[in-house]
């Protein structure tokens, strides 16, 4: 994998919707040398979903993550800098024992 990281924690937020949801995208290598962008979802604060998807190559994984950064903005996500939650930081597990901090 190159030098560049990928990665994205956003919000979307409505108070009148009673909305308050993040999404999570990262970019990270296997064990066996692929490529793999995980994402998070839910509402702040609550445990969500965790999707892991597989590329054989980096431009590929690149292209996908980008692709969904999109799809995310138009449905009005915002870059945020933290999860929301006090004393906690955002992150993305890409294994049980692999912890990674989106900032």
């Amino acid at each position: 994998m190159g030098t560049h990281h990928y990665q994205l924690y956003c919000q979307r937020i409505d108070a009148n919707r009673n909305m308050a949801r993040y999404y999570a995208l990262a970019i990270r290598p296997t064990l066996f040398g692929e490529i793999t962008v995980v994402r998070s979802w839910g509402r702040i604060g609550k445990a969500g979903g965790e999707m892991t998807e597989v590329f054989g190559n980096e431009n590929d994984a690149i292209s996908r993550f980008l692709e969904l950064v999109l799809q995310k903005r138009k449905r009005g996500y915002q870059p945020a800098r933290s999860c929301g939650n006090p004393c906690r930081s955002a992150s993305v597990r890409t294994t049980p024992h692999d912890k990674v901090t989106i900032a």
